[in-house]
């Protein structure tokens, strides 16, 4: 067994990491944004779920709002971005399987 806290005090940390997947928490402050139109991971898909907060994630020019208890699942290959629209930090933990 492996365990991890996560703290969400950075913006982001690998916590936990095997050779088919890889776990790490984002934070993503209000009024900021990560990734974008030239983001993407060529092998990996990218399983984001967000524990707090609220934001749009952009995949291929595609807006989608999130909110906490929300899961999104980005193709390997799909461009992408979040962004987080909220007064609050924009809180996610993120599966990337392969490890990216």
């Amino acid at each position: 067994m492996e365990q991890a806290q996560l703290d969400f005090d950075r913006y982001f940390e690998v916590v936990m990491e095997t050779d088919e997947a890889q776990v790490a928490e984002m934070t993503v402050g209000p009024g900021r944004s990560v990734g974008g139109p030239e983001n993407y991971h060529a092998d990996s898909d990218q399983w984001l779920f967000v524990v707090s907060g609220t934001g749009v994630v952009t995949v291929d020019s595609d807006a989608h709002r999130v909110d906490a208890g929300n899961l999104v699942r980005i193709e390997a290959g799909e461009r992408h971005g979040i962004e987080n629209d909220g007064d609050e930090p924009l809180e996610t933990v993120n599966f990337y399987t392969p490890p990216r």
